[in-house]
């Protein structure tokens, strides 16, 4: 279990609270101090608080009435202000950070205010503070696709907290070492679940089967600002992740994902962080995933047939059994190459719900 006390920012503490421990410990008030510096309680009141500022005049006065050197008063107030920028930072990063969707999905504790949330995000991320946060996502895995911009959004906040749901599920799912031979040879076994309708049927045996060939599938629900439909990455040397979002929540979406996912697995870099979505895919990789995942699906032998199947339910079901695979992914290639509208036929796709 990851202790709390780890992730604590530097929240800002004025130094009205270090002066306050020097005259509690010679026994004096602030009316002492307001008297020895010839300042209204107003005025130090204020100073006590934060909201005026030690300038070197005022460091010069606490020293000769408190004690430390005007040295130690001026470093407590810079260090006070950096404290608050730091704040203002941290503020403002979990506002981009998903937090709702994220602890109604039980990926978060609840938090009770402000600062409990930004401790209880940076427990989720596994980083101590928000500034090594920003330096390990912009870094050499912050993703591609956000790479030319210069400013943090909520999309990105919400997609690297999908993606590091993904890491954590991973962490926790054995997994023999990656074998890409073994994988290949194992995608004919996993197509023919997709004609298994129940996802708690066929979703423990495509965990089992690619677990075997050394890649961890995590399904996690995309909160809210992240559109990815998949992902994949190597989370180390001999161990790949396919995180799937069933965004779209029917058969033929589903399953084109994960071979698409899959073709990345084979046909790519390994070092590659591949994500899909409306935002993020492009790129000759893409379509080669793209013609990869469809060609598993529907073989090219059997693609002239397909498309001179007739609009007609039974045709495209008896299609569908005949190579093996569900017919709603029949009528999703169909309606990909516009044989058919994006309304005909959707009754033969399976349709999914979140429980």
């Amino acid at each position: 279990m990851i202790e709390t006390t780890n992730f604590l920012p530097e929240w800002a503490s004025p130094p009205g609270a270090t002066i306050s421990d020097f005259l509690e410990d010679q026994g004096r008030s602030i009316d002492d101090l307001a008297r020895e510096l010839g300042c209204p309680s107003s005025y130090t009141n204020r100073l006590l608080e934060g909201s005026i500022p030690i300038t070197q005049e005022i460091a010069s006065s606490l020293s000769q009435v408190l004690g430390a050197t005007s040295d130690f008063w001026l470093a407590r107030e810079r260090q006070f202000r950096e404290s608050l920028s730091r704040q203002s930072v941290s503020e403002k990063w979990v506002k981009e950070i998903p937090v709702a969707d994220m602890t109604r999905y039980g990926w978060l504790r609840q938090a009770q205010d402000i600062r409990d949330k930004i401790n209880a995000c940076l427990e989720y991320f596994d980083v101590p503070t928000v500034t090594e946060w920003y330096e390990r996502y912009e870094g050499a895995t912050r993703l591609a696709a956000f790479r030319t911009s210069t400013a943090f959004t909520s999309a990105e906040g919400a997609v690297l907290a999908w993606l590091r749901k993904g890491e954590i599920d991973a962490a926790n799912i054995e997994c023999e070492e990656w074998d890409r031979k073994r994988f290949s040879e194992a995608l004919p076994y996993i197509r023919a679940l997709t004609r298994t309708k129940d996802p708690s049927k066929f979703i423990p045996q495509l965990e089992s089967i690619c677990a075997e060939c050394g890649v961890a599938v995590v399904i996690a629900k995309a909160p809210a600002g992240c559109r990815a439909s998949g992902a994949t990455r190597f989370i180390a040397p001999n161990k790949a992740l396919v995180m799937l979002s069933f965004r779209y929540l029917s058969d033929d979406h589903f399953w084109f994902t994960f071979f698409h996912e899959a073709g990345h697995l084979i046909l790519h870099d390994t070092s590659a962080l591949f994500l899909e979505g409306s935002d993020f895919c492009s790129g000759n990789e893409e379509e080669e995933a793209n013609s990869f995942s469809s060609n598993t699906l529907v073989p090219m032998e059997h693609q002239s047939a397909m498309r001179a199947l007739p609009v007609d339910g039974r045709a495209v079901m008896r299609f569908a059994r005949e190579i093996g695979i569900s017919p709603g992914i029949v009528v999703g290639q169909l309606q990909h190459l516009e044989i058919l509208s994006a309304r005909q036929l959707n009754n033969l796709k399976v349709r999914y719900s979140w429980s």
